[in-house]
């Protein structure tokens, strides 16, 4: 079976429209050295069979899929009902790019407002834009955000935001020459940001503080020490929020004096798959709805006094506002906000909060068994986490460590010597509802052999 569009008919009549002998004379400015003189190394074609067979042993040597995994920081491994699949195939929903024309675009349009709501809830805030690319870029665009709304530059950012997080920060600010302007605070002992050393670094000139709730060591931030100790000099607060499952036990950020709250959705909206794909979620306060970046959808009436739905606003390049655009977004991730809108409603509140305790409780009792093995120990004991923490090891590096427990099929977190040299010996251990009893202490027991 071949996979080519057009029959050998069908291609004459075309370079016959156009003048053009062959298809060779269509790449006539290409120089002739720089031309494939021999057919592209491809495998032969198969017929639809025997290419899912093919698929299948190509995917049978992927050996991830059968190892017990604890990775986290960032991305996530709950579950996913496969009713969401099924309802992301829906014709009126099944396109990831922005609906422009209403008229075409309802189903489309009311997903997205739905999404908006549901974030609007889980983050705490009056206002939430239409899906952004992921946390990370959630975060950048929040940073340049809280610039506009205070006509100020230097950026705090905690070091226990995301380690990705901070690169797309650095990168955004970079590219517009500000980099300089990015000042980063220390944790303290207990894996909080240092109030004091944060305090210290307020100026009249800070736009915004940084944090993450949980941060990527897996704490949860104090956010209202945080927010007294910004408020007297007017800063922008911006949380980010990696995990949203988190949200079912923690406060939202926008109960806590928050301006901006953005996170990562992909823990509930799709699993993770090579890093990807993920969806930005992004709120902030009503007051500031003309600095936000993106695109919001609202609900009207039309001639006839029905309820439809709308874009209301979209500042962006593309549009009247050229070199004043407030993002460079050109589409959204509108399938990954489908899913996550789906997925949120088939939780609802009562599951939400059910899925959290279940993270919670696994993950104190994985806490407490590795507590007491002696050549390992939790830097963080005494400050809240919810599903991940982080482990030090004294009987060998990070990477030694795992890679024995990948010797047993073991995926056992992060080495976070990747990210900064002074943590060679930590690791960072996530776990999830899908995790049973057997899964924690097959970990145990690993860690115990090490």
């Amino acid at each position: 079976m071949r996979y080519l569009p057009h029959t050998e008919t069908e291609i004459r009549a075309m370079l016959a429209r156009i003048g053009v002998g062959d298809v060779d004379a269509l790449f006539a400015p290409i120089p002739e050295a720089y031309r494939l003189k021999r057919p592209l190394a491809l495998e032969p074609q198969l017929d639809e069979g025997s290419l899912m067979s093919h698929l299948e042993a190509l995917a049978a040597k992927n050996t991830s899929a059968t190892q017990l995994s604890f990775l986290g920081g960032g991305m996530y491994d709950h579950h996913i009902p496969p009713a969401v699949d099924q309802l992301l195939l829906r014709s009126e929903f099944y396109t990831a790019y922005t609906p422009y024309q209403p008229e075409y675009s309802q189903g489309t349009l009311q997903a997205i407002f739905e999404f908006q709501t549901l974030v609007c809830q889980l983050l705490g805030m009056e206002v939430a834009n239409a899906s952004m690319y992921d946390g990370a870029s959630a975060a950048a665009e929040a940073v340049l955000m809280a610039r506009r709304v205070t006509h100020r530059r230097r950026v705090l950012i905690s070091a226990g935001v995301h380690p990705d997080y901070l690169r797309t920060v650095r990168t955004y600010l970079a590219g517009m020459g500000e980099e300089d302007a990015l000042v980063s605070i220390p944790l303290g002992a207990d894996g909080r940001t240092d109030l004091a050393a944060l305090s210290a670094a307020l100026t009249d000139d800070t736009s915004s503080v940084l944090v993450g709730y949980p941060n990527f060591f897996g704490v949860v931030e104090d956010l209202a020490a945080i927010r007294q100790a910004t408020s007297a000099h007017g800063v922008q607060l911006v949380t980010a929020t990696s995990e949203a499952y988190a949200l079912s036990l923690i406060r939202p950020p926008g109960e806590l004096g928050v301006d901006i709250a953005v996170a990562e959705g992909q823990s509930l909206a799709v699993p993770p798959q090579l890093g990807g794909p993920g969806v930005g979620l992004f709120s902030c306060r009503q007051s500031a709805v003309p600095k936000m970046p993106g695109r919001l959808c609202g609900e009207t009436v039309d001639a006839a006094g029905l309820r439809g739905f709308v874009l209301t606003l979209s500042t962006r390049e593309q549009h009247i506002r050229r070199e004043r655009a407030t993002s460079n977004i050109c589409t959204n991730h509108g399938l990954i906000a489908l899913a996550f809108a789906i997925r949120v409603s088939m939780l609802g509140r009562s599951g939400f909060r059910q899925a959290g305790e279940l993270c919670l409780s696994k993950t104190e009792y994985l806490k407490g068994e590795l507590a007491k093995l002696p050549k390992f120990r939790l830097p963080y004991a005494g400050t809240p986490t919810f599903n991940e923490f982080v482990l030090e090891s004294r009987a060998g590096t990070a990477a030694d460590v795992l890679g024995k427990l990948a010797g047993q099929g073991i995926l056992g977190g992060i080495d976070l010597g990747r990210f900064d040299a002074s943590r060679q010996n930590q690791l960072l251990i996530a776990v999830t509802e899908r995790h049973g009893r057997e899964d924690l202490d097959r970990l145990v027991a690993a860690f115990t052999a090490v």
